[in-house]
């Protein structure tokens, strides 16, 4: 292994699992399966990380799929030089394959791919077949659609790549393999192969051509394709044509698992093509080629001894045992011979059909919260027919519930064997079953640190591909999520801006930009919230017509989701609503006129100050036998849009960024350009998401870099100085839109826009919090009113002129009196929401409930039944107290 490459690898081994370096090996690391000290590799060159309980756990993880980083910029680490130009080519083959370039050299060029397309490029690895070749990206090949190319226009149909070495006359036995890789992996072994370079391509121009070199002396053709579906079918096909024709033909497959995906150059990489693992992979190659149950039977007999077992043959499962003692028997009545001894073997076998298809345990998967689990399973039918679905414990646990479920998720799928068969059978399936993490929200796991939605997920910046299996594999980590409510449709494909980006400018301006911030921000909500241990709300207000359902559904789009605009809590249960904060990650929730005062409605907004932080909406129970019940944080943002203010309390109110849309600026253009967004088809924006949250490392750096900054500039202003949280919600929010200009091509005059949009939401903000409440104004209006209509005091009982005393029944009398009726002083229920407002009074600052000697009572001394103490609400009338 090159020494940087290995010093850097090796320092990534001792800080992730810490491994003891003993001599040539490093041992006692952590195993990232069972958490036992048992993994081990070799100091010297570690490519493979084992774990040394081979009967419990037996993981293995290869260190260019634990590290992609290390292994996929070679062009980078390896510069051309002058005297070898191929530099990046001779690496790769060395330390990402393991060859020995001595025995390789003149196999190959470096040569350079350019996606038109995309706009971007690789150094490549270049074999030649026949009139075209064959190149293998080596430079982030995640990057495009694929990771190898052929020549445009050439054709390798009929053919095969050889080593160059290779003398195809005087071998007696050929392998076919699919890889060029993987031929050259062979090699190195002295195993005479050459690459198909796909499944399914028959090479009979090669083989035409062999049977002239060979004049005769034809050789054992092993077709060796991938252990896949695909491979398999291959090989099948390829050896009833071969045969046809006259060769001789075996297979050789590497048995596969769910953990590890292995080929002939992996198996080369850990050192397992001796003569014993060869022996291994040509009998499960003489499995697949097995042209009968029975002959499938007696090869897994010869092999194992035992004389009881479940078998599969042809996407069916059957049950064999054999009769050992009539075997004997009949064995040294008439003889032994090969051909006599499967006769023999027949005789004294039992086979039958216990399903008619293949029920495949993939891996088992737990939702913790809930106390549920499931196994993954497969269901193989002969008609071609594969479906995946889900089986818990108790229906797998009998035959009579494991038939009923197979039923119910595959069609006509019979189970008809006994719980003692299905209990054999899933008992050998599941010797290393893989354990997959669920989660019951789609979005961003700040547990696992990285996105999962329905088809895609991205950790590290690095977008991965949901798995045949229909879970994503991210290193070691096997995850999906179990919630199937939010469908997002997101586009691969790279996103250009400028298809939308000056159209949601012309439609909305500054305030657009603004909006499109705070959207940009949900991303990265939970990230943001574990620094700043906050995120603020976003109100979108104005009149009907503005243009608010238009930008809402608009950015869905740009997150793949079409047709959608938010929910309406009104017309929403509080569990369902509950269920829509708990059910998302790092995306936005948007409250549809969420605002309502109707006394039946349950839902108000001051119930979401928690959400600010993060935390629960509402606690709810688990569905178990026990007492507990859970707090769902939330870990999105919060989207308020209705035509009216949120009319909440100054908690709500504090962490606002609020926005006002109107018709104002409506012309025949915006017309057209807002009919532009409305029409862009979703698969043309929604990459969007993909675009941003793979840039998750460079947005968090200029967020964490800016928001102090920003933060001492708000603070500073004397509009807004006041208030803390108002300089901090609005300050993120200028930060987002430098983060933002990390993703889109933002001029300057939209930057300048949309910062003085913040700042004006950031005034007005403060403007609206220093405003009384109209309630409170309105009763302060009444009690001047009413003092002022009288020489005397009439509810001020305070003796202090610095004070004002009132007690409510005062109030309401002689409001009463002077024909002054006011709704919250007739009403009991009122009243109590009166007082809880008069609590934050800025005309008169409350001060306490407390009995006072009354000032009016102390002048009318006639009216002895009347108490000089009574109990008041005592307010200060200068608001600078001491």
């Amino acid at each position: 292994m090159q020494p940087t490459l290995h010093a850097r690898l090796t320092e990534y081994l001792l800080a992730d699992y810490g491994f003891k370096v003993k001599s040539a090996w490093l041992q006692k690391g952590r195993c990232p399966e069972c958490g036992k000290e048992e993994l081990f590799t070799s100091a010297e060159h570690p490519w493979v990380l084992r774990c040394g309980r081979l009967n419990h756990c037996a993981w293995e993880g290869d260190v260019k799929e634990l590290y992609p980083n290390l292994f996929n910029t070679w062009s980078e680490q390896f510069p051309v030089v002058e005297h070898n130009p191929k530099a990046a080519a001779d690496a790769y083959l060395q330390y990402a394959r393991g060859f020995d370039l001595k025995r390789i050299q003149g196999w190959y060029t470096q040569e350079h791919y350019c996606d038109s397309k995309l706009k971007i490029g690789s150094a490549t690895i270049r074999f030649t077949v026949g009139d075209t070749f064959w190149e293998r990206l080596i430079d982030q090949p995640e990057r495009f659609s694929k990771k190898a190319n052929f020549k445009p226009g050439g054709r390798y149909a009929g053919l095969w790549w050889q080593p160059p070495t290779l003398n195809l006359s005087t071998v007696k036995e050929l392998w076919l393999v699919e890889g060029i890789f993987d031929a050259i992996a062979l090699d190195h072994h002295g195993i005479a192969a050459v690459a198909l370079l796909s499944c399914t391509n028959y090479p009979q121009q090669a083989l035409s051509t062999l049977l002239t070199q060979c004049q005769g002396n034809q050789p054992r053709l092993i077709w060796a394709l991938d252990s896949d579906q695909a491979g398999q079918k291959g090989i099948l096909k390829g050896v009833r044509q071969a045969r046809k024709a006259g060769w001789a033909c075996e297979a050789a497959q590497i048995p596969q698992n769910t953990q590890n995906k292995l080929d002939w150059n992996d198996c080369h990489q850990r050192e397992r093509l001796t003569e014993t693992d060869i022996k291994e992979y040509r009998y499960h190659g003489a499995l697949l080629l097995a042209e009968s149950p029975i002959e499938r039977a007696r090869l897994l007999y010869q092999k194992n001894g035992v004389s009881e077992f479940i078998l599969d043959y042809q996407k069916q499962l059957y049950s064999f045992s054999l009769n050992r003692a009539k075997l004997d028997r009949m064995l040294e009545h008439k003889g032994k011979g090969e051909e006599g001894e499967a006769v023999i073997f027949q005789a004294a076998s039992k086979l039958t059909v216990i399903a008619n298809c293949i029920p495949k345990v993939l891996y088992y998967q737990a939702d913790n919260n809930a106390d549920k689990s499931w196994y993954c399973f497969e269901i193989s039918q002969p008609n071609g027919c594969t479906v995946q679905n889900t089986f818990t414990g108790a229906q797998i646990a009998t035959a009579s519930e494991f038939k009923k479920r197979l039923l119910s998720v595959a069609p006509l799928a019979f189970y008809s064997g006994t719980t003692r068969q299905l209990n054999h059978y899933l008992q050998e399936q599941t010797r290393q079953l893989a354990w997959v993490k669920t989660l019951d929200f789609i979005g961003y796991s700040r547990e696992y640190g990285c996105y999962i939605f329905d088809t895609v997920a991205v950790k590290n910046g690095r977008v991965i591909e949901l798995s045949q299996h229909g879970c994503f594999e991210l290193g070691t980590l096997r995850i999906k999520s179990i919630n199937r409510e939010e469908i997002f449709t997101i586009s691969r494909d790279k996103q250009t801006a400028h298809l939308w980006l000056d159209k949601l400018w012309q439609c909305f301006g500054g305030k657009g930009l603004v909006v499109l911030a705070f959207w940009f921000g949900a991303l990265f909500a939970e990230q943001i919230r574990a620094h700043t241990k906050s995120f603020p709300y976003l109100e979108i207000i104005g009149e009907p017509g503005a243009g608010k359902s238009t930008l809402l559904e608009f950015l869905w789009k740009l997150l793949g989701r079409a047709n959608y605009e938010g929910i309406n809590p009104a017309g929403s249960s509080l569990s369902a609503l509950t269920r829509n904060f708990a059910r998302i990650s790092n995306l936005p929730v948007v409250l549809l006129e969420g605002d309502h005062r109707d006394p039946h409605n349950s839902f108000a907004l001051d119930a979401l100050k928690m959400v600010y932080n993060g935390r629960c909406v509402r606690a709810v129970s688990v569905t178990n036998n026990g007492n507990e019940t859970k707090e769902p944080a939330f870990r999105g943002a919060l989207v308020i849009s209705q035509n009216a203010p949120v009319d909440a309390g100054e908690a709500i109110q504090e962490r606002l960024i609020s926005l006002r849309f109107d018709r104002s600026q409506h012309s025949e253009h915006t017309r057209r350009s807002a009919k532009a967004l409305e029409t862009i088809p979703l698969e043309n924006i929604s990459g969007f998401i993909l675009q941003a949250i793979t840039q998750e490392t460079v947005v968090l750096n200029t967020l964490y870099e800016r928001i102090p900054i920003y933060e001492a500039q708000l603070h500073t202003h004397t509009e807004i100085q006041l208030l803390a949280r108002i300089s901090k919600n609005h300050a993120l929010i200028y930060a987002l839109i430098d983060a933002l200009a990390v993703v889109l091509p933002l001029s300057h005059e939209q930057k300048k826009a949309a910062q003085t949009a913040i700042l004006c939401a950031a005034e007005n903000r403060q403007r609206f919090l220093n405003k009384e409440d109209a309630v409170v104004e309105e009763f302060w209006d009444l009690f001047e009113y009413l003092e002022r209509e009288s020489t005397t005091p009439r509810l001020n009982h305070a003796s202090d002129p610095a004070y004002i005393a009132i007690n409510f029944n005062d109030v309401a009398r002689v409001a009463k009196e002077q024909g002054q009726l006011v709704p919250e002083l007739s009403r009991f229920s009122e009243i109590g929401k009166l007082k809880a407002r008069l609590r934050t009074s800025q005309r008169y600052q409350f001060i306490a409930v407390k009995a006072v000697r009354s000032a009016i009572r102390a002048d009318r001394t006639s009216n002895s039944a009347l108490p000089l103490t009574i109990k008041c609400w005592v307010f200060k009338r200068n608001n600078n107290l001491d």
